[in-house]
């Protein structure tokens, strides 16, 4: 270090240093708080008529059936007496948990929700035959959101040949069955030994793609995998939103489904989220993280995001990190939960 400040032996130090910089700066590289997206949670009105619907429509299996109550509880979902009937669905390696308030009850999903509204949100489940898996839904009357299954135009390079359709649960909320022709989406979804296969993600609208970049990116660590401008009319019948033209945005942490931002950039007349959403509201589902807690709950601290819960609750014993419930900046809810005895995650695991 002296030579730096010294004539004699300068231009050796800063050969030294240019060859040291590099490394110090990998080896002071921090983990991302996010590990793993585990599962997607949505609340519902009725657990028997949800539970039904996902097995018998879409083919999901329960694995878990738990009732939360309690100070701890309250004061992670922000909701005084809260008690909440918890069931949790696998599909292939994913899991979906559908959240009962018994008490309190929120309110319903507005009747006339668009696709472009800011609380909409979504799971996309994979399919591997579109027609077969259209004439199912249509068996079981689904409620449709789009017109018909759309195919993906081929002058757009990382959607053409991707088919989706929307459609409807019993509570209104959106789901979309996806199709993809090799060589697009994740390799495993090319398997056919069943009709629905597993969730590929989780689509949020967002207002502005760059802000919500720094939430899910910047501050939680998810690494952008995919990026895509659609519109036309194959768009428009897919959202029922006439002029559609979307800015999409993937991301995915090391294990679980990916997180999709779907930016309106026309029309941009989509109602945000209420101000008073509460986690008892049918529209306020939450994407749940694993996460090293503590990191997750400084950065979101530094960078100002909104908490539901007022910092990290010890829900579980076994977990002392706890776990926390926030809001991205358009109020989309992402619970951050500790995993493994010590509370310090593990590395992502094959599911």
């Amino acid at each position: 270090m002296n030579a730096i400040v010294h004539s004699t032996g300068t231009l050796r130090s800063t050969a030294l240093l240019l060859i040291l910089l590099p490394q110090v700066g990998i080896a002071a590289a921090a983990d991302p708080p996010v590990r793993a997206v585990a599962a997607i949670s949505v609340p519902v009105r009725d657990l028997t008529r949800s539970v039904s619907f996902y097995r018998e429509v879409l083919g999901f299996v329960p694995v878990d059936d738990s009732e939360r109550s309690g100070d701890d509880y309250e004061h992670l979902y922000g909701l005084f007496g809260a008690r909440v009937r918890v069931v949790t669905l696998q599909l292939g390696a994913e899991r979906l948990k559908l959240e009962q308030f018994i008490a309190p009850q929120g309110r319903p999903i507005p009747p006339d929700s668009r696709s472009n509204d800011g609380w909409f949100q979504h799971i996309a489940i994979i399919v591997s035959d579109m027609d077969r898996a259209f004439a199912q839904l249509r068996e079981k009357h689904v409620a449709f959101a789009s017109t018909a299954p759309q195919l993906l135009p081929n002058w757009n390079p990382n959607a053409g040949g991707i088919q989706a359709f929307y459609f409807l649960d019993p509570d209104g909320h959106d789901l979309e069955i996806l199709h993809f022709p090799p060589g697009k989406g994740d390799p495993k979804w090319q398997a056919v030994d069943r009709l629905f296969l597993g969730i590929d993600h989780s689509a949020v609208v967002v207002a502005d793609t760059e802000a919500s970049l720094a939430y899910y990116r910047d501050t939680l660590g998810l690494k952008v995998v995919g990026r895509s401008e659609n519109y036309g009319i194959e768009q428009e019948h897919l959202n029922n939103v006439f002029g559609a033209r979307l800015r999409i945005t993937s991301l995915h942490a090391s294990h679980g489904p990916g997180v999709e931002l779907l930016e309106y950039l026309a029309p941009r007349t989509g109602r945000r989220m209420p101000v008073d959403t509460q986690s008892n509201d049918l529209w306020s589902w939450h994407i749940d993280m694993v996460a090293d807690v503590a990191a997750a709950d400084g950065a979101i601290r530094q960078h100002h995001f909104a908490y539901v819960s007022p910092g990290p609750v010890t829900t579980d014993p076994a977990r002392p990190q706890g776990a926390l419930l926030v809001r991205d900046p358009d109020g989309h809810a992402t619970l951050l939960e500790s995993d493994g005895p010590s509370g310090v995650p593990p590395r992502a695991r094959a599911p």
